[in-house]
């Protein structure tokens, strides 16, 4: 049976770092499943490098590399920003108000058909008809 798919945004790893609560808990469950090869995890790069901007803001740089080599060890999948990826996102972006990261994440899953690992406000306010979630909160 192939595993189930899941996309993750940059606030459910960030929140996983942070060890934030139920967040955490829940991401590192998700996480476990990847490891067991039951559940494949997926991350637009647009949100890889907000992971790292983030963490370079927060802590250092140091710590960014850091943490961008523990998701490849997970593995997380890290899904490239092709023209069509784009183009999805610009449109999510240009009828929703959600920053244009949020858009890249919303987009991968979509196109994905799975659902998107996000605690984030934004994106929690937008109908299950633009994207389906697994809600986190802190």
């Amino acid at each position: 049976m192939p595993a189930s798919v899941v996309v993750a945004d940059s606030w459910a790893i960030l929140a996983y770092f942070q060890r934030e609560g139920a967040a955490w808990e829940i991401v590192r469950r998700h996480l476990r499943r990847v490891r067991s090869g039951s559940l494949r995890m997926l991350m637009n790069v647009v949100n890889l490098g907000e992971v790292f901007y983030r963490t370079a803001q927060l802590r250092d740089e140091a710590t960014a590399e850091v943490r961008i080599a523990e998701l490849r060890h997970v593995p997380i999948e890290v899904v490239p920003a092709r023209e069509p990826l784009v183009l999805e996102a610009a449109r999510i972006k240009a009828a929703h108000a959600v920053s244009y990261a949020d858009a890249f994440a919303i987009a991968t899953a979509r196109q994905e058909g799975c659902r998107l690992l996000t605690g984030d406000p934004e994106i929690l306010r937008l109908p299950a008809s633009v994207v389906r979630v697994v809600p986190l909160a802190r």
